[in-house]
């Protein structure tokens, strides 16, 4: 009995892209943290052993994902190779660096990356296909950050150059972590507080609709970092004119003027999602509730916003994960966040440093994007 193995449309361009990793550069060796590095394939990079073993598992995933196989046997073979790859390049420092070099700093490079984002792809299709309801993603994302820890705490990535940047700022890295979740977490606090009464306003009131979600609108077209340099004076002149505000820590530079930025750049996807999540709860459903003698705060709070929640879920999704990627800004305003260490390293030249604050700024808002698509989903099971 023959099988026959058709080709897989997504599986050709995670082949693709996989086939360019293997043959891009795998680690880059530098003399110190600022010079340029000297690119390294994986036979380079790796010893003998464990770039053999690396390329078996790349070359038997390609495999995997080229033709229409089952959806656990493509996510299992990503799996193990998202973990080879991890592992190899923890081995790339012990074997490039020349012994008693305290200064050479060995990172990855453009295959490292490029084959990371070919088998993540492969392993989040293959989740698509089998299916995973919303626990299922979260506890995937809890795999993945369970597999990251054990990775850390066993030491396998500590010499390599981003944790070399890490080891000697690691105090500062907790605290400036502290400052980029506060900041999104604050800010979207206040732009639910304020906005969803503002969606309310806007879908009872129509009349004043087109202004509001005109302005905010409008607003959403301010780039991001001359908005934050247009707050800066008159937080300024607030501060200096209020002597309260400017003790509690109001003023033309820090925290202060990365909040409002965030805040103001909030309030248009939770109030637009507000109405949009009113407008559409069913009429049947209204008038059903106004024929038990509901109050119109009542249906409200009883009818329309559960009725709406989901959607308004989904602005806050949308807010969180925004404001997770534009708090890096705040670093160039001195407001703290992992954009403290992207514009140092921009500075300095050091693109581990930049690194340093990219990787968790991605990690926290894809979490944040994964863990609210599930809660999206599971509310509108709920409401259903």
């Amino acid at each position: 009995m023959s099988v026959t193995l058709r080709p897989d449309k997504l599986g050709i361009l995670v082949s693709l892209i996989a086939v360019g990793a293997a043959v891009s550069p795998f680690a880059t060796f530098k003399a110190n943290r600022i010079v340029a590095g000297t690119p390294q394939s994986i036979t380079d990079a790796l010893p003998g052993p464990t770039a053999t073993i690396l390329i078996v598992v790349i070359v038997l995933t390609i495999a995997v994902a080229l033709f229409r196989t089952p959806a656990w046997l493509r996510l299992t073979a990503a799996a193990v190779a998202l973990i080879a790859i991890a592992l190899s390049i923890g081995a790339a420092p012990a074997h490039l660096t020349p012994e008693g070099d305290r200064l050479a700093r060995i990172g990855p490079s453009t295959g490292f990356w490029l084959s990371i984002f070919a088998f993540a792809l492969m392993a989040a299709d293959a989740a698509i296909r089998l299916r995973l309801g919303p626990l299922g993603r979260i506890v995937a994302v809890l795999l993945i950050a369970v597999a990251l820890g054990v990775i850390f705490r066993a030491g396998v990535w500590d010499d390599l150059s981003v944790m070399k940047e890490y080891a000697t700022r690691s105090a500062a890295f907790w605290r400036e972590g502290g400052r980029h979740v506060a900041l999104a977490l604050g800010s979207l606090a206040a732009a639910i507080l304020a906005g969803v009464p503002l969606g309310i306003l806007c879908h009872r009131v129509p009349g004043v609709r087109g202004a509001i979600l005109g302005t905010l609108n409008m607003i959403q077209t301010i780039p991001s970092i001359a908005l934050f340099g247009m707050l800066i004076a008159p937080l300024a002149a607030l501060a200096a004119a209020v002597p309260f505000l400017a003790a509690i820590g109001v003023g033309g530079i820090g925290a202060a003027p990365a909040f409002v930025a965030l805040f103001v750049y909030s309030l248009m996807p939770m109030v637009a999602n507000t109405v949009v999540g009113l407008a559409g709860v069913p009429a049947a459903a209204v008038e059903a509730a106004r024929g038990m003698g509901m109050t119109r705060r009542q249906r409200l709070i009883r009818v329309e916003f559960p009725l709406a929640f989901p959607v308004i879920l989904t602005g806050i999704r949308i807010v969180l994960v925004q404001n997770l990627g534009l708090a890096t800004i705040a670093g160039l305003i001195g407001g703290g966040g992992f954009g403290v260490f992207v514009f140092q390293g921009v500075g300095q030249t050091a693109i581990d440093l930049v690194l340093l604050g990219a990787l968790p700024t991605v990690a926290l808002a894809f979490t944040a994007a994964i863990v609210l698509d599930a809660a999206v989903e599971s509310s509108r099971g709920r409401w259903a």
